[in-house]
């Protein structure tokens, strides 16, 4: 794998030049507007571009989920936005949908067909590890990441909420790296903190906010590297390494990023 540009069709595009796409990309709010983020986005789009997925995007046609609005009680406004995009995704006649945000993930696949959105939502880890078990990923020896201790925060729509914890771990282990557990791991991972759109409030008065406690159990592995699947995630583990930052150089990739740079891209 090794393209020098990538492309990001847009599947009205597509569809204006008589194409259909294999998968649709489905970006997401972080994605698209965190600037954090957007380096996961593009990570993932030069893996998609470079084992050749026939790919596109809603662009400016995709909106929010509905999942902050509600998870934070608002469901008149969820219902809106969810409605609003299944609209868009059954005008298109959409059938495969791959995101890199578990909120998403988990919102599209089990609260849109309540609606009347029913689709084939896979999250990237387990896209990347499909890829890799098929061959099409060949990474070589696991590249910078080589024998480097990582451990893997589980996000919690994609762990608990919908059962995901070894496609993240396999794309790991094809890294070659040394995969640490914390304390809490799977099933009894510690949350990140974010959740139920805690991620846009401040913590309690007098509580140790959520997102420290689990820094300091990643840190207590010895990793230099904190793996993630979640843009809520990384931004709650970002903060927190920021909180240690005198303490510790870990820094905090999504799996996308892993693959991309042990390959280079």
């Amino acid at each position: 794998m090794n393209p020098t540009t990538y492309n990001v069709p847009t599947l009205a595009e597509m569809i204006a030049e008589g194409k259909e796409p294999e998968i649709l990309f489905w970006v997401g709010c972080a994605g698209s507007f965190d600037d954090r983020y957007k380096a996961v986005t593009i990570a993932f789009v030069k893996i998609l571009n470079a084992v050749g997925i026939n790919f596109a995007v809603l662009g400016p046609e995709e909106n929010c989920t509905g999942d902050p609005a509600r998870r934070a009680g608002n469901d008149f406004l969820f219902q809106m936005q969810a409605i609003a995009n299944i609209q868009v995704l059954n005008g298109y006649n959409v059938k495969k949908i791959v995101t890199a945000c578990p909120h998403c993930f988990n919102t599209i696949k089990n609260e849109y067909p309540e609606l009347g959105g029913n689709y084939e939502i896979i999250h990237h880890s387990t896209f990347l590890q499909q890829l890799i078990n098929q061959g099409r990923i060949k990474l070589q020896g696991g590249g910078e990441f080589k024998g480097k201790r990582i451990t893997y925060h589980d996000s919690c729509y994609l762990g608990r909420a919908n059962k995901i914890y070894e496609a993240p771990r396999e794309v790991l282990a094809a890294l070659d790296a040394d995969l640490v557990e914390m304390k809490r791991s799977r099933a009894k991972g510690l949350c990140c903190g974010a959740g139920g759109s805690q991620m846009f409030k401040e913590a309690e008065p007098g509580s140790k906010e959520i997102n420290i406690e689990r820094t300091e159990e990643a840190l207590a592995t010895g990793a230099t590297v904190i793996a993630s699947a979640c843009p809520f995630c990384m931004t709650m583990l970002t903060d927190g390494v920021k909180n240690k930052e005198k303490e510790t150089q870990v820094k905090v990739y999504d799996i996308a990023e892993l693959i991309a740079r042990a390959e280079k891209l």
